[in-house]
């Protein structure tokens, strides 16, 4: 069984698959047991045939297709699913994240807390538009003021966590913007550690910032009305 499993989402990425599973081969081969889990949201273009020919290259690459269109997190979490590692990586399929970044997050899992269950990447260099970034910093400002998180960045994509724990988080569409919320509510500690971020190279963004600010204020209000509701105690077995 690999000790940690990268998930890549990705919708019509078809350009941006061999760059980056090069970088993700790189940062890991020699460094750690792993593999390669990339999910197929159902592309249009042929996402799905690069990434079957990338098989042949890449020993450690296995690949999740969507029969039908289901969005980001439904990507993430059917790729952690079908995951043999304990815990996961992600990774956005366009080549922003730094697949560098990924030894770094494991190495600083293994001199934290047992209680920190999730390693958030946090952009503080961020290589986007001045409009999303504008629309990024607003929506954290609210979302921290809201649900109490503590945490400057949840829409980077890299991330380090382990899986029995996001497994056990309540599942929604969108939900992995809220992780750090959601860990925290099911008792676990989160630590944000700031990661490279890049222009993106090839392809196009499928978000813009109306479409995230509108499905953005109705789960708001659902995760902040799961935090309200949850009660926690501690088990012992006599």
């Amino acid at each position: 069984m690999p000790d940690i499993s990268v998930v890549v989402p990705v919708f019509n990425e078809r350009d941006n698959i061999p760059p980056l599973l090069a970088e993700i081969a790189a940062a890991l081969r020699g460094r750690a047991d792993f593999e390669i889990v990339y999910v197929d949201d159902a592309s249009k273009d042929d996402s799905l045939a690069v990434l079957k020919q990338a098989k042949a290259a890449y020993p450690e690459l296995r690949v999740v297709h969507h029969v039908s269109q289901s969005g980001q997190s439904t990507a993430i979490r059917n790729g952690v699913k079908a995951a043999r590692g304990a815990w996961i990586a992600t990774l956005d399929g366009d080549g922003q994240n730094d697949p560098a970044d990924i030894p770094k997050l494991i190495a600083m899992r293994a001199e934290s807390p047992e209680a920190i269950r999730l390693f958030a990447g946090w952009r503080v260099n961020r290589q986007d538009s001045a409009s999303k970034r504008f629309g990024s910093r607003f929506a954290n400002a609210i979302r921290r003021r809201l649900l109490r998180d503590d945490t400057p960045d949840t829409g980077c994509g890299i991330k380090l966590f382990e899986r029995a724990a996001f497994l056990d988080l309540p599942y929604f569409d969108h939900m992995h913007r809220y992780l750090p919320a959601l860990m925290q509510r099911a008792g676990w500690q989160v630590k944000s550690v700031p990661v490279n971020h890049r222009p993106r190279g090839m392809g196009v963004s499928k978000y813009n910032n109306l479409g995230r600010a509108l499905v953005g204020i109705a789960d708001l209000r659902g995760v902040g009305w799961l935090i309200r509701r949850s009660k926690r105690t501690a088990v012992e077995e006599l």
